[in-house]
């Protein structure tokens, strides 16, 4: 689909803003996406060892690690982008992922899933998918889904999906050459693969219809038309923005292309599929996807498998019991921090505030002008003292807490629980928790406070 840059030798290449130098013409650029904690960056280190570095994506607080794996004489880059649940982003996270596998120009995209639960990791797998067809799937945990006595059909697991799969346990090495030989089959070879298009709606296909010959006639094969179909009618202006700066051009400025797409919507409006519904529509067929593809390939030998975590969840995100118990944690985590930081703020604020007086006098000592005392002493040891004193005591309290929410899995129960809320004011579930995190830091009472800052 014409989403590799054509190299002109050995050099630096711009991919979506992110630095990539190829030492030859013949280098492979290898992009690693799956979903958070999946072992994608397990599968990286595994194939590059010491021989990689990181940097940030221009514009964007976003960390990317770099590195080179020399397979069968050819080098290949790999490009360990963030993990994220959807090409459908609500992040600086999931939009750097999503526009680097969309126009990052990566000779093949490898998908990394959690064998223990493969039905939710498809998602990202088939909306890849839509995007190119240079993709792999790499089950990792294999070793753990053992354990779990949960077999996963491979061969059929790869027919279903039209692509290739390969199973691993990225921890102890095992499949990592069988990866990178699929990957170097895949890319080594010009003919195109035919992998799993998901069917829509009639309504949504025929939406879709209207809009492909004209995009397709337009873009010149840059980008798959049908998905950049799907997204005019999505109408995700993150997208259209990293769609045209990678174009050059704005698809929409074209008279044709906009008649068609406003043809398409009002036959949608006129089908009962208003613009906000429209995403929602699509999502769940991907997900019905899912979970067919998931029945026919994975197979459960204890059949009250996840029966703990069924019916943790029944409680923790019911309706009548999800949010009283949420509002009852939230605000113990926040009473917990907030009067457990009191005490060590005082000491911390008594101990820093005494040597106020010291240094004043060793200024006075030396005959150190005002200006220079005023600076160190009245500015930055107050300032410093003052921050250490009021933010390092809850700070060190509530992360720790956090962070125990984050791995026993409530977190994503409580993003859960409010993105209904939040979908109303054009957010969703997640913002909640850097909400939280952001509110547990202001404390109410100021005992550690000196006293020239009430003044």
């Amino acid at each position: 689909m014409g989403l590799t840059n054509a190299s002109t030798g050995a050099g630096v290449l711009n991919h979506c803003g992110l630095h990539i130098e190829k030492e030859t013409e013949q280098d492979q650029i290898i992009a690693l996406a799956g979903n958070p904690n999946v072992g994608k960056s397990t599968v990286f280190n595994g194939l590059t060892g010491m021989n990689q570095h990181t940097g940030n994506w221009p514009g964007k607080t976003v960390v990317n690690a770099q590195g080179q794996y020399r397979h069968n004489d050819t080098n290949y880059i790999m490009v360990d982008i963030p993990g994220t649940y959807s090409l459908i982003a609500n992040s600086a996270e999931e939009e750097v992922a999503r526009d680097f596998i969309c126009f990052g120009g990566a000779d093949a995209v490898v998908v990394v899933a959690d064998a223990t639960c493969l039905e939710r990791n498809l998602n990202l797998v088939l909306q890849t998918m839509e995007i190119t067809d240079r993709v792999v799937l790499c089950v990792n945990l294999m070793d753990e889904a053992k354990k779990k006595k949960i077999k996963i059909d491979l061969p059929r697991l790869s027919e279903r999906l039209g692509i290739p799969v390969v199973g691993m346990s990225a921890r102890s090495g095992k499949g990592l050459d069988k990866l990178m030989d699929t990957v170097a089959a895949l890319t080594r070879t010009e003919e195109r693969k035919n992998p799993l298009r998901i069917r829509y709606s009639d309504e949504i296909e025929n939406a879709v219809s209207l809009i492909e010959p004209v995009v397709e006639n337009a873009l010149q094969g840059a980008v798959n038309s049908r998905w950049v179909a799907l997204q005019l009618l999505d109408n995700d202006d993150s997208l259209l923005r990293s769609m045209k700066n990678y174009l050059g051009y704005d698809l929409l400025e074209s008279e044709e292309v906009l008649q068609q797409v406003a043809q398409a919507r009002q036959e949608l409006e006129a089908a009962g599929i208003p613009q906000e519904e429209f995403r929602d529509e699509v999502v769940t067929r991907i997900v019905k996807t899912c979970e067919e593809i998931s029945r026919e390939t994975v197979r459960f030998q204890l059949e009250k498998y996840a029966e703990r975590d069924r019916r943790i969840d029944r409680i923790l995100t019911s309706k009548l019991t999800g949010i009283p118990i949420m509002i009852a944690m939230l605000f113990g985590i926040f009473w917990i921090t907030i009067s457990g930081a009191n005490v060590p703020s005082a000491l911390l604020s008594e101990g820093l505030f005494s040597l106020e007086q010291p240094l004043n006098d060793f200024f006075l000592w030396v005959s150190a002008p005002d200006w220079l005392r005023g600076i160190v002493v009245d500015g930055v040891f107050r300032t410093l003292a003052w921050v250490i004193s009021v933010m390092l005591p809850p700070m060190a309290i509530f992360f720790p807490l956090f962070t125990l929410l984050e791995d026993s899995g409530y977190l994503p129960r409580i993003a859960f629980n409010l993105d209904h809320f939040f979908c109303k004011a054009c957010a969703h579930g997640k913002q909640a928790l850097t909400m939280w995190a952001t509110q547990s830091m202001r404390k109410k009472d100021k005992p550690a406070i000196p006293e020239f800052l009430h003044k």
